[in-house]
């Protein structure tokens, strides 16, 4: 079940818009910078401040083009539900020792509601959760993007039920939390990692050095909220996993996403509906069409009411 549809312009412009993005991550792998403390000049610096200003850009391409490929409005509230929920959690651990509750959540979504409503929702929670803590700041949109693909991730995942389908989305929140971690940290490593370390960032140095010393830096900083969100991830998908998914896809049956309305009368061919013209009264017309004539019986009453056309009204004595 897709709760959101992405026609093929919206998967081009999200796979373009996604690889910028991930550039604005991964930047100084590939680019020259100057780290924090350093004797270099020059535009170093002017980097990190220009994607942290087209990073912003980029998600809001990439969320407008999503919901243009069809978000309808049974959509839209669940989406808005979930991420209240997901913005009500997480504050719940805070980030305390890497205690994150609220991935679970995008993982279990994106799975049921499918990529393009994972990727909204890893946005819209991120966002919500940071006005309600107060954790709005340049580290936001990363974050914003890096909890999108969380949820992009989980919809894309291989089809499976039962058993095999729980290990595969416990592998993949374990995956999920760490490589947020990893990303979190390459926005800001080469200017926080100081100069001439073993965890420093090198200028001109080659992308896999440079990639041993990002993970090193990790592992000294991060490496205990790391693993503590892929751990509170996993408990949580493994706990609650088959509820809340089951939970899910009830709701995504009743709400039928996407679906036309068709209307019809007792015995005669069904009719899809059609946009309504002058105003919001009941029997608006239609362009170009012709009024159908009242059914049979129908006096022009509502129908807890109707009489027939040969019944007096009733008279108070």
């Amino acid at each position: 079940m897709t709760a959101v549809g992405v026609g093929a312009r919206a998967r081009l412009v999200l796979a373009v818009a996604s690889a910028a993005a991930l550039f604005a991550f991964a930047w100084p792998l590939v680019l020259r910078a100057a780290p924090t403390g350093s004797a270099q000049t020059g535009g170093g610096l002017d980097a990190p401040l220009v994607f942290t200003l087209v990073l912003p850009a980029l998600l809001v391409l990439m969320l407008a083009e999503v919901a243009s490929g069809g978000i309808d409005a049974k959509a839209l509230a669940m989406l808005g539900v979930l991420s209240a929920i997901g913005a009500a959690l997480r504050p719940l651990g805070a980030g305390t020792a890497g205690i994150e509750t609220e991935f679970f959540l995008l993982v279990l979504a994106g799975r049921v509601f499918g990529p393009a409503f994972g990727f909204l929702l890893g946005s819209t929670t991120l966002f919500a959760s940071a006005l309600l803590t107060g954790g709005v700041g340049p580290w936001l949109p990363f974050q914003m993007l890096a909890a999108s693909w969380v949820g992009l991730g989980a919809g894309l995942l291989p089809p499976a039920r039962g058993r095999l389908e729980m290990v595969l989305l416990v592998a993949y929140g374990a995956a999920a939390a760490l490589a947020f971690g990893l990303l979190m940290n390459l926005w800001f490593w080469p200017f926080l990692a100081g100069a001439d370390s073993p965890v420093s960032y090198m200028p001109g140095a080659p992308l896999l050095d440079n990639l041993q010393r990002l993970v090193l830096f990790s592992l000294a900083t991060s490496a205990a909220w790391d693993l503590g969100r892929a751990i509170t991830t996993v408990l949580l998908v493994g706990l609650t996993g088959p509820a809340v998914l089951a939970v899910l896809r009830r709701a995504a049956r009743h709400a039928a996403f996407g679906a036309v309305p068709v209307f019809g009368t007792a015995g005669g061919p069904a009719v899809e509906a059609a946009p309504r013209v002058g105003g919001p009264g009941v029997g608006a017309a239609t362009p170009g069409a012709e009024a159908a004539p009242p059914a049979a019986g129908w006096s022009g009453y509502p129908p807890s009411v109707n009489r027939s056309a040969n019944s007096a009204p009733a008279t108070s004595e």
